[in-house]
């Protein structure tokens, strides 16, 4: 029989229109809500209770792009435009990883990203064993994924695909089902099309998503017209991506014909404010894609462009930044902002039974400590989690119905020895 356990006396958002947050209760059976509202359910006697006295309940935060291993590179190389970032900083680095390394760095990641509660990320990469063990150990939830870049001789390309197949199927549906798997070709500019066409085959055959970065520069949306006559969106929609259910990250530099064509695909926004403002890539066209029922989540990217893995900032970064470059207050609500980070996260990742607090949803959520001076006055719990939180208010974080960050302790991994071992292994790279 699956344990069944009350929250009495939460604050809880919700996040309807209507009414955003509600006070009272929520009972959890096994890894699902069964129950939230405000009177008290009936035949919870025996129930475990926890008492939810000073806590904001929310959903937990999803992170839809990044690449987790990279934290092993924060501050190893800031302040420069994205290519030459990549092709003289991190491109040489990453080609000295190890799978140690890269187990290295996730663990780090994952750590950060629990203590501030984020629930389920995303993470293309490579040595995506050691991530997906990772996953699993710690408890979160993840949607994973083989990135494959294809600038290399045919065979390479045939090794990275079948590594990408592999790991698809051999993991998903793994860890009580809390890992899921996607194909990723790295990039239109840095893929051929035939291995694009490659992947979206795949994808087909295992019946999974699809996704890949796009349009994230000016320059590359015009390399991509130079080499194949079109912009990003076209190419991918030639090359039948869109014919499997897509997300695409960053999507900065878009016409309004390309949002119309990932309009009538359903395709996905992995919106990465915190990492495209670093790397001075642009501000994408966020009102307008919600304007036309563009799904657009929230991602921080890699920690090395980051250089954290704050979803709250990324959250309020999305809330600011369209109000900044629009010159409208309204461009993205705080209740939208915080909908970026949770709802439409889980709904980017196809995950829907995740994202939200209601009955018949996977019991993935966290509780900010309310009890400090920048929640006070009681005014708007949905303002205040969006303008006014931080990663450190998070005091408990539960995925699957399993506690994992408890008093802001991390319940799952040990941290002084992952904190040392990403030491040892960056220092590693550098004499390598």
């Amino acid at each position: 029989m699956s344990r069944k356990w009350l929250i009495k006396n939460g604050t809880f958002a919700v996040l309807d229109q209507e009414r955003p947050v509600i006070q009272g209760y929520m009972l959890v059976e096994g890894d699902t809500i069964t129950y939230i509202g405000e009177e008290r359910p009936e035949g919870v006697e025996g129930a475990e209770s926890f008492d939810g006295k000073g806590l904001l309940f929310l959903p937990g935060l999803i992170n839809t792009h990044g690449h987790a291993a990279m934290s092993l590179l924060r501050g190893y190389g800031d302040d420069m435009v994205l290519q030459t970032w990549l092709e003289e900083k991190m491109w040489p680095m990453e080609a000295k990883f190890t799978a140690e390394d890269v187990r290295a760095g996730t663990a780090l990641s994952v750590l950060e990203m629990l203590k501030g509660g984020t629930t389920t990320f995303l993470d293309m990469y490579d040595h995506m064993d050691e991530v997906a063990k990772v996953a699993q150990e710690s408890g979160i939830r993840a949607v994973l994924m083989r990135g494959a870049i294809g600038l290399c001789p045919p065979e390479v390309q045939d090794q990275k695909l079948n590594e990408a197949i592999a790991f698809a199927r051999n993991w998903q549906g793994q860890a009580d089902g809390r890992i899921t798997t996607m194909l990723s070709p790295h990039a239109p500019y840095t893929c051929p099309p035939e291995f694009i066409q490659k992947f979206v085959q795949a994808a087909h055959d295992l019946d999974l998503p699809m996704h890949t970065h796009m349009s994230e520069t000016r320059a590359e949306v015009e390399q991509n017209v130079k080499d194949y006559g079109v912009r990003p969106v076209q190419h991918l929609l030639n090359l039948g991506m869109f014919s499997r259910p897509t997300l695409l990250a960053h999507a900065v530099h878009l016409t309004d014909e390309e949002l119309d064509i990932l309009a009538a695909h359903q395709v996905t926004v992995s919106h990465n404010p915190g990492s495209n403002l670093k790397l001075a890539s642009g501000v994408a066209r966020v009102p307008e894609m919600l304007k036309k029922g563009i799904v657009v989540s929230l991602g921080t990217d890699g920690p090395a462009s980051n250089n954290n893995l704050d979803m709250l900032e990324e959250v309020r970064l999305a809330a600011l930044i369209h109000k900044g470059v629009s010159g409208d207050p309204t461009a993205v609500p705080a209740l939208e902002a915080l909908k970026m980070g949770t709802e439409y996260g889980a709904r980017s990742v196809f995950l829907p039974e995740t994202g939200k607090l209601a009955a018949g949803m996977k019991a993935d959520f966290i509780a900010l400590n309310t009890e400090q001076a920048h929640f006070v006055p009681k005014t708007d719990y949905v303002s205040h989690a969006v303008y006014s939180a931080g990663s450190g208010d998070v005091e408990h974080v539960w995925v699957n119905g399993k506690q994992i960050v408890k008093n802001r302790a991390c319940l799952t991994l040990d941290e002084e020895r992952i904190r040392y071992e990403a030491q040892e292994a960056f220092d590693g790279l550098l004499t390598r």
